[in-house]
């Protein structure tokens, strides 16, 4: 499932800033030669399929395809057909399905209907005068006898233009099995000159320009068209025999018409196998597609695994607007790495990279190669995208307000087979709520085991979620050895979040801001980062923060256990070990404490901000819930260990962990004592 806030940021089928331009996913990839072959990718590109079985089938076609140089251009001839009138388009129509209806035995019946109406050597033509002529005897002689008299009268017609040119010439001749008469001379008037036919003037004369330097053209020659390499012209007797021939064809078609209307009633019985027909042709075509764009592009046939991986994968509309710029990346995610976390400075490239996963995985998913040198996928049933940022004005509705409307809709569709990617997150609002925002969401997110890849320019969020088993931290490189002059994007994705500091002020420079407002923006952004550097430095809350991360480990390897098949002998010697463990740990962790406030390595402790004192009233708040509502379970290792059912707390050391099991799914919140 794709949803539409998705189809439009990832200019799945329409580019975002030209609605005609082909700079979308469908335009790189539609290279069909018929109608239904589009209708049939644009199908696909919106539903990409889940079915292994399916999707291997299509990489063996194109590959077949892009190997086979006369199977893949023989499959270009099908000429594309006129617009005519209603009735001329019905035997057009049956000419075009005698033409290509294949030859299995399946489709014997259809074709055998034909064969009682149609000629045997009647055949589709492109050519207006041979189409003309093959839409006139289409129908087998002996059907209608009135249709025999009108294709007389019109054979007469024609016969009568050809004597009139034998009056002007002596040299006519027949080519392709239509009228074409060439004059050489003309006895009376010496001027050389062909004869021609199309569909709105039909029948007319044709001399080159430059077999008339200075030759005046008698007054016999009327309906003068002069054009830079020939003069065009007819006579009046050429006009009415025209016009004899043309209503002598319309008699023809309208009494062809019953005919050919009879056989498409009957044709109408195998209906089913002619859809089966279309169907295939459509994909033949959209395979086809693929294997152009597999043989002109440096495409590579994907693998379907329990693992993305990607090797020098390139976005495919980035690539095609800078196809010799654009940097490829490498790509790694499984389910110990499945929410990744990208950072970066503005215009490195951090939106170019998300989104190219998510084109390549629609790629892969339709059956077409991907603009890598390897490509590995896991099978998707649901993408998400959130990385627009504009205002809808239409709806009166705020970036943020869009923001949260789409990451609701994303966490109530989520699952563990879903592929999210979130572009920064939390931009449209003030910086301390988009902060806990984004971690409250990432939190969320990593929880369903979905696959996401999460940009931010937070430097706390990938800080904060960094132990969190699944979570990697990378981040687009860039080189900024002087900021002051220059800084340069590297566009290649590294392990870490970034380092730089200021790249955002770096950026202004380059864009050439007013030096003073640089200046001023310089001296607050180093008074807020020594204010910063000492808040961090503060023992109290390196300790809180090593305790809290300490605790979230804690509680993610008893989810682990408790959904584990351990016996209970192995679990009592496992807790106990990681009792004492905890323990251990968490000692070490106060007398650290300890020893840096005796030792004076920071200044005294600052005073306790209002968001401090928040935490630490909602730690005792739940730490009190947890000793007075809840027991406490020691871990005896003479008791006969059962996994407990309702809530329990588990005691380690001087803390609490506070575990509710609820229908089979363990959430953990970590208590505290007072003094932490």
């Amino acid at each position: 499932m794709i949803d539409l806030a998705t189809i439009v940021s990832l200019e799945l089928i329409q580019n975002l800033q030209n609605a005609k331009s082909k700079d979308c996913l469908f335009g790189i990839l539609n290279e069909t030669l018929t109608p239904m072959g589009a209708r049939l990718l644009r199908s696909n590109i919106l539903q990409p399929s889940t079915e292994v079985s399916k999707l291997n089938t299509r990489y063996d076609a194109v590959e077949e395809l892009s190997s086979n140089e006369g199977m893949f251009f023989a499959l270009t001839v099908i000429p594309t057909k006129p617009s005519f009138l209603f009735a001329e388009q019905s035997i057009n129509n049956v000419i075009m399905l005698k033409t290509f209806l294949c030859s299995p035995r399946n489709y014997d019946p259809v074709q055998t209907i034909l064969k009682e109406t149609l000629n045997d050597d009647v055949r589709y033509q492109t050519s207006a005068l041979d189409l003309r002529n093959h839409r006139t005897y289409a129908v087998k002689a002996g059907v209608n006898n009135l249709l025999d008299v009108a294709r007389q009268t019109y054979k007469e017609a024609n016969d009568d233009v050809s004597e009139l040119c034998s009056r002007l010439t002596g040299n006519v001749y027949i080519r392709r099995c239509y009228q074409r008469l060439r004059l050489t001379c003309i006895e009376e008037y010496n001027i050389p000159l062909d004869l021609r036919f199309e569909s709105g003037r039909h029948y007319y004369f044709r001399v080159k320009s430059t077999d008339l330097p200075g030759v005046v053209l008698p007054d016999i020659f009327i309906n003068v068209y002069r054009k830079k390499a020939y003069v065009e012209f007819q006579t009046l007797d050429l006009v009415k025999m025209n016009q004899k021939i043309t209503d002598s064809h319309n008699e023809v078609v309208s009494m062809s018409d019953r005919s050919i209307q009879e056989l498409i009633d009957n044709a109408r019985s195998q209906i089913s196998s002619l859809f089966r027909i279309s169907e295939a042709v459509a994909l033949l075509d959209m395979i086809a597609a693929f294997s152009y764009l597999h043989t002109m592009q440096d495409y590579v046939r994907p693998e379907i695994t329990d693992t993305l991986a990607i090797k020098a994968g390139r976005h495919p509309i980035r690539e095609k607007i800078h196809s010799t710029k654009y940097i490829p990346n490498d790509v790694y995610a499984s389910s110990q790495s499945r929410f990744q976390i990208i950072t970066g400075c503005n215009m490195s490239g951090k939106s170019t990279y998300i989104r190219s996963l998510a084109l390549m995985a629609v790629m892969a998913q339709i059956g077409s190669s991907v603009p890598a040198q390897y490509a590995s996928f896991a099978i998707v049933h649901q993408l998400f995208a959130r990385v627009s940022t504009d205002d809808n004005q239409a709806t009166n509705v705020s970036t943020f307000s869009t923001e949260m409307r789409e990451v609701a809709f994303i966490l109530r569709n989520v699952d563990s087979k879903s592929m999210v990617i979130i572009d920064e997150l939390g931009r449209g609002t003030a910086s301390a709520d988009g902060l806990a925002i984004s971690i409250a969401i990432a939190e969320a997110l990593l929880e369903t085991h979905a696959l996401v890849w999460f940009t931010t320019h937070f430097h706390d969020l990938p800080r904060i979620m960094e132990h969190r088993s699944g979570v990697i931290n990378l981040h687009l490189a860039v080189d900024m050895s002087d900021p002051r002059s220059k800084i340069t994007m590297l566009y290649k994705i590294v392990d870490g979040y970034v380092q730089e500091q200021h790249y955002g002020l770096a950026l202004a420079r380059i864009f050439s801001l007013p030096p003073y407002l640089i200046q001023v923006a310089e001296e607050v952004s180093s008074h807020l980062a020594l204010a910063a550097q000492n808040r961090a430095k503060s023992p109290a809350i390196i300790s809180l923060a090593k305790r809290r991360r300490l605790l979230l480990t804690l509680g993610e390897q008893l989810m682990h256990a408790h959904k584990g098949t351990m016996e209970d002998e192995a679990l009592r010697e496992w807790l106990l070990r990681l009792q004492r463990e905890f323990t251990l740990r968490m000692t070490d962790i106060e007398a650290e404490t300890e020893s840096n406030i005796g030792d004076g390595e920071t200044s005294p402790e600052p005073r306790e901000t209002e968001e401090s004192q928040e935490d630490h009233e909602h730690m005792e708040a739940v730490s009190q819930v947890s000793r007075e509502s809840l027991p406490i379970i020691p871990i005896d290792p003479t008791s006969n260990l059962k996994r407990p059912r309702g809530s329990a707390s588990y005691s380690f050391g001087n803390s609490e962990l506070l575990l509710n099991i609820d229908s089979g799914k363990l959430d953990t919140t970590h208590s505290c004592t007072s003094n932490e």
